[in-house]
């Protein structure tokens, strides 16, 4: 059974860790994030972009193939389903498809826009029993085709949305998705602090988990940060292995062809990754 994602998160910022967020792309992707998380005895929050959504063929079918594979694996864990980057449409759609928490991004509404629509969907959610996350100053690099260039959040408009009782909070600090370039001047902490402290026990999100050195996903849990989220990790690893198998040539060799063959090692690939990640950010045995 999907729960929402507040009572993990509630835990998290209380006990000093992070959930991670992993981003599903199919079946493959889905099973070894729930697996790992089953196996590592942590909470866990599959997170699904609109271009994933429209991938795997639309919401109702991500909503499905999760609800029945928690149920068949048998997952004993808490897990979330979970809306990234939602537009105001794909929130209402994630709603009727049976997720259990949105991410609504008003982050490029002017900020009356973003707390009216914000306003609006918390009390949805609260009906709903849904968690939600709202976006306060854009996170850098692309995600489906929004880019934003990591610029830093001002903590008294983060203050605005979090009083309206979003469940957590998404906030640039200077995080970009994707790889981070050689230049990337690293995490605002002194943005991150000031945050907190405007926003007290709200959980506080990561996004662009991926290429941030350890040292800077510690002190941001220590700064607050209850949930991090980890996609391109996921994607590059898969990848390798995936390369790495055919260049070995094994999908000539016997049935190796098979796409159950052909894509273990990637699926391997990422439950490694996820272990790393889940032991980092110190979610391991928090179920």
């Amino acid at each position: 059974m999907l729960v929402n994602a507040k009572d993990m998160l509630t835990k998290a910022k209380a006990g000093k860790y992070a959930v991670g967020q992993f981003n599903i792309n199919n079946l493959e992707w889905t099973r070894a994030v729930l697996e790992t998380a089953e196996e590592l005895r942590s909470p866990v929050i599959l997170g699904v972009s609109a271009g994933a959504g429209k991938y795997m063929t639309g919401f109702k079918t991500v909503a499905a193939m999760v609800d029945a594979m928690v149920d068949s694996l048998g997952i004993t864990v808490p897990v979330a389903l979970h809306l990234d980057h939602g537009t105001y449409e794909d929130c209402y759609k994630c709603i009727e498809a049976g997720f259990s928490s949105i991410m609504f991004d008003g982050s490029h509404y002017p900020i009356e826009e973003n707390i009216a629509k914000t306003k609006e969907l918390v009390a949805v959610c609260a009906e709903k029993n849904m968690s939600l996350e709202a976006e306060v100053g854009s996170i850098g690099g692309e995600e489906d085709g929004v880019i934003g260039a990591g610029e830093c959040a001002d903590p008294a408009e983060c203050k605005m949305i979090a009083d309206l009782g979003v469940t957590m909070l998404a906030a640039g600090i200077g995080n970009i998705h994707g790889v981070y370039p050689e230049n990337w001047a690293g995490l605002s902490f002194e943005t991150l602090d000031g945050i907190q402290q405007q926003t007290g026990d709200m959980p506080l999100v990561l996004h662009g988990g991926t290429g941030i050195p350890a040292d800077m996903i510690k002190k941001a849990i220590s700064l607050g940060v209850s949930k991090i989220n980890v996609n391109t990790e996921c994607q590059l690893s898969f990848a390798a292995a995936v390369r790495e198998y055919i260049e070995a040539g094994k999908d000539l060799q016997g049935k190796g062809f098979d796409p159950r063959k052909l894509l273990a090692p990637g699926t391997a690939a990422i439950k490694a990754t996820v272990k790393e990640k889940m032991e980092l950010f110190g979610s391991v045995g928090k179920a």
